[in-house]
Formats: C-alpha cells, sequence, structure tokens
C-alpha cells in the first residue's frame, strides 16, 4: 500500500515539499533569534569600551542590564524548551 499511496497523494508533494521548507527555515530562525553567543559578544565588546573611555560607567551600567536580562530571558527559554522536551 506504500506505493499505491504515494502515487495518489503526489499531487500534493509540492505543498509537503514547501511545508518542509518552511519548518527549516523557521527553525532556523528560531535558533539564531534564541543564540545567546551575540549577547555574550555585545557584553564583552561593552566591556572593552569601558576600558577603553569610549563609554562612561552609567551609560556602561544601564546597557549592561538591558544584555543581562535579555541573557536571562534566553536561559529562561532553552530551560523551558529542554522541559517540554
Amino acid at each position: 500500500m506504500g506505493l499505491i499511496t504515494q502515487l495518489l497523494t503526489l499531487p500534493v508533494a509540492p505543498v509537503r515539499g514547501t511545508v518542509w521548507v518552511l519548518d527549516q527555515v523557521l527553525l532556523t530562525a528560531e535558533r539564531e533569534y534564541y543564540d545567546p553567543a551575540p549577547v555574550l559578544e555585545e557584553l564583552a565588546l561593552l566591556e572593552q569600551q569601558l576600558l577603553d573611555g569610549t563609554i562612561g560607567p552609567e551609560e556602561f551600567d544601564s546597557r549592561e542590564d538591558e544584555l543581562l536580562d535579555r541573557l536571562e530571558w534566553l536561559e529562561a527559554h532553552q530551560r523551558r524548551l529542554r522541559t517540554n522536551s
């Protein structure tokens, strides 16, 4: 019956292919959006700017708080994914 099923559903094969491609694009976009690496890189850059004197301590504290909040949110999201899997 596998061959008959494949023959009967052949007209919807392009739709299945399109759905698969869209799923792959969505998974890639989610992986990039929830990746903590860019936030960590920005934290390192921010610290370097403070050490270089290009930003002041107040701006550093403000931006650091924002980045740490984002990092915490990303880690919470990853924990939710692990518990739901």
